[in-house]
């Protein structure tokens, strides 16, 4: 029998990741600097985001991504009319011929590896592995892509790989969130499973779908045996955004999914669970939350930047997630802290059933 997976790591892992994401601080950086002249075009003069974006030829994905951890530098602010604008700081030291300016020692990074692939991201507003012209294996699953998922070695890499988190975070969410009464929870893009199976041991009656491509339900089919939970988690291979949502549950789980995808497939998505949940029902969104400014807080932004160059996404801040369930017609709960900087957003349908969750 596996280790359980109500059993919280002693020490909290988040240091680790943030070193581990910012590398994307230099790219962001060296990209603004020494390829998209950011810097030289706001001191014209502020600009709105939408000017900055065309300014530096970039589609509204990338620029949010780009400015989002400029401003979390502090090299970015916004006026009183809510154009951008440069800080002092920025002002200061990166507009080129400046007394004191430092961007030909940024530019030094210009042709390094790492920038030059985050400079293409941005410019072509397409994930690693999508590339029109050289189609590779994406990090997530749509019609129209290879995708790393649908191959047996890789899907089950990249899972195992995603769990090194997920089994540090996992025991804490079930702890700090209660399913008591919940019947049947649909655990959404699930992967190994690991959150249906916390919850599954902290509450004995819940009963619980992982629904994943038919790759990384191998991987699941597995924890859950290992993990004594396999006769209450059902693993259902489908596509999420094509396949009809499975009915009979109260209680959907979108862990770190919505960040894969772009607006318009964020809104499709909570809009299909909405759906399908019966009154009183609940809608968890657990992720990370950018600050509803969009101005950090900086772990957040350079994950965001991750999120960007492998997946189709980026990071949301909880004025956008709110926004997106009261478009579907569930009211929004307060948000409940996890770890390595995530929490969970309950969207609640309105009515009853006899029971609350």
């Amino acid at each position: 029998m596996a280790r359980a997976a109500t059993e919280s790591p002693r020490l909290d892992p988040t240091p680790i990741f943030e070193l581990f994401r910012g590398n994307h601080a230099t790219e962001l950086l060296t990209a603004a600097v020494a390829h998209l002249g950011l810097f030289d075009h706001l001191a014209c003069g502020p600009l709105s985001l939408g000017a900055l974006g065309t300014a530096t030829g970039l589609a509204e994905r990338p620029v949010t991504v780009l400015v989002t951890a400029l401003r979390a530098f502090g090299l970015l602010d916004r006026n009183a009319d809510g154009q951008l604008d440069l800080s002092e700081l920025a002002r200061a030291h990166l507009i080129p011929g400046g007394e004191f300016d430092v961007s030909g020692y940024i530019g030094l990074a210009a042709e390094s590896p790492g920038v030059l692939e985050m400079v293409e991201r941005l410019r072509t507003n397409r994930p690693a592995g999508d590339a029109a012209d050289a189609p590779g294996a994406a990090f997530i699953y749509r019609e129209g892509i290879e995708s790393a998922m649908e191959r047996e070695a890789s899907a089950r890499h990249l899972t195992l790989a995603l769990a090194g988190r997920a089994k540090n975070v996992a025991p804490v969410l079930a702890d700090r969130f209660s399913l008591a009464a919940g019947h049947t929870l649909l655990d959404i893009g699930g992967g190994t499973g690991i959150y249906s199976i916390a919850w599954l041991q902290r509450h004995p009656s819940l009963r619980a779908i992982v629904w994943d491509r038919p790759e990384v339900l191998k991987v699941a089919q597995e924890m859950a045996e290992s993990h004594g939970v396999a006769d209450r988690l059902e693993c259902r291979a489908g596509d999420m955004f094509r396949d009809p949502v499975p009915d009979g549950v109260d209680v959907i789980l979108l862990s770190n999914i919505l960040h894969d995808w772009d607006v318009a497939e964020c809104r499709t998505l909570i809009g299909r669970c909405a759906s399908a949940l019966p009154a009183g029902g609940q809608l968890l969104i657990h992720d990370v939350f950018l600050n509803d400014s969009l101005d950090g807080p900086l772990p957040i932004a350079l994950y965001s930047a991750a999120l960007f160059r492998l997946t189709e996404g980026r990071a949301y801040s909880a004025a956008e997630y709110r926004g997106w369930l009261v478009e579907a017609g569930l009211e929004p709960g307060a948000i409940t802290p996890t770890l390595v900087h995530c929490g969970v957003l309950p969207g609640l349908k309105p009515g009853t059933t006899g029971q609350t969750l």
